[in-house]
């Protein structure tokens, strides 16, 4: 055992990495090694020699991974030492540039949209952007005569020949998300319905993918007079100006009755003004929710009723931060995003501003 201990401790206080001490433990005390082999043989010794040997081979044990343990954090200390003379930094150096991203247009004003009309109590509802014609077109009370269903303003998707299933339609409006969400929650109901939308249309005004949020609000008592009040708040908030509306009559297949929505505004050197002026500038389409669009959500007509709106976030964005061409928003332009673009630290809120 003296041999061992002498041969052991030599040989680990002259270990030169940890590679080798860690050989060296393996073959003295690993399963097969000799130190472990010895300690085999106290089953053949008589209980007075194994009295004798099994401590001491014990304490030689100890005494081997005691000395392994101290010359492995030597080495690790000398080792740690080396790379402090080696490496440096210095820290008076400039930190290097990193470029700061910006939050794009249709983002930031989906975030303020959604910010006001929360505060009414609107929740946020989402749907798929394929939907069948029923949910987009059917269940909306539009006739399959109606020019929005033809191939020239709607994008269909292909379908393999044999196929019979419903056509799929990439969806023209965020409305299949109200009658989703109607078959789903029932009423009463109050939700805004923000999303892309995709028509075949393209100019100065208008793109094949665009993105609109749609408002919907069905209970008993529910008229036209709380839509042009939730309208002219949500305007007032969004401007951050008090903004009057003139409300049209029109025709939507999903409203009835249904009306226009104009916000004064004048016209100065070209540019709008919103909240002041004789002039007016339509924005939206409203109205109350047609029957046959309750029916078709599972709602009973005779005893709800409600109103529903759509916008174009793209279009909004436009009016209110001087954006002249809707196709910039889609061009992928560096230059354009930094100017138009957000900071991340700009989140709009109703009390910090929007």
């Amino acid at each position: 055992m003296d041999d061992l201990r002498d041969k052991y401790l030599t040989a680990i206080a002259g270990a030169a990495d940890e590679s080798a001490l860690e050989s060296l433990r393996v073959t003295a005390v690993g399963k097969k090694g000799e130190v472990s082999l010895k300690m085999r043989e106290l089953g053949k010794m008589t209980p007075e020699e194994r009295q004798v040997a099994g401590p001491a081979l014990n304490a030689l044990k100890d005494e081997i991974n005691s000395a392994l343990a101290a010359k492995k954090s030597a080495l690790e200390d000398a080792a740690l030492d080396a790379r402090l003379r080696d490496e440096w930094l210095d820290v008076t150096l400039p930190a290097r540039q990193r470029p700061q991203g910006t939050i794009h247009p249709v983002s930031q004003v989906t975030e303020e949209v959604t910010a006001i009309l929360a505060d009414m109590g609107f929740a946020v509802a989402e749907g798929p952007q394929v939907e069948t014609d029923w949910y987009n077109f059917d269940a909306l009370n539009i006739p399959g005569h109606h020019p929005a269903r033809t191939e020239m303003d709607t994008f269909y998707m292909a379908r393999a020949e044999g196929d019979n299933r419903p056509p799929h339609v990439l969806r023209t409006h965020t409305s299949p998300v109200q009658i989703r969400s109607m078959l789903d929650q029932g009423a009463p109901i109050r939700i805004i319905c923000p999303g892309r939308v995709y028509r075949a249309d393209y100019d100065q005004t208008h793109t094949p993918m665009f993105h609109q949020v749609e408002g919907l609000a069905i209970d008993k008592d529910i008229s036209m007079a709380n839509l042009k009040w939730v309208l002219e708040e949500f305007f007032s908030a969004f401007f951050g100006t008090k903004v009057k509306t003139r409300f049209r009559a029109s025709h939507f297949p999903f409203t009835e009755p249904s009306a226009e929505v104009d916000i004064q505004c004048s016209w100065e050197g070209g540019t709008v003004k919103v909240g002041e002026g004789d002039g007016w500038l339509e924005v939206l389409g409203s109205g109350m929710v047609h029957p046959k669009v309750l029916e078709a959500g599972g709602i009973d007509p005779s005893q709800w009723q409600g109103f529903a709106f759509g916008m174009g976030i793209d279009r909004m964005a436009m009016l209110k931060y001087g954006i002249p061409d809707l196709r910039a928003f889609f061009d992928s332009d560096l230059r354009w995003l930094r100017h138009y673009g957000f900071s991340s630290l700009a989140v709009p809120t109703l009390h910090g501003g929007l």
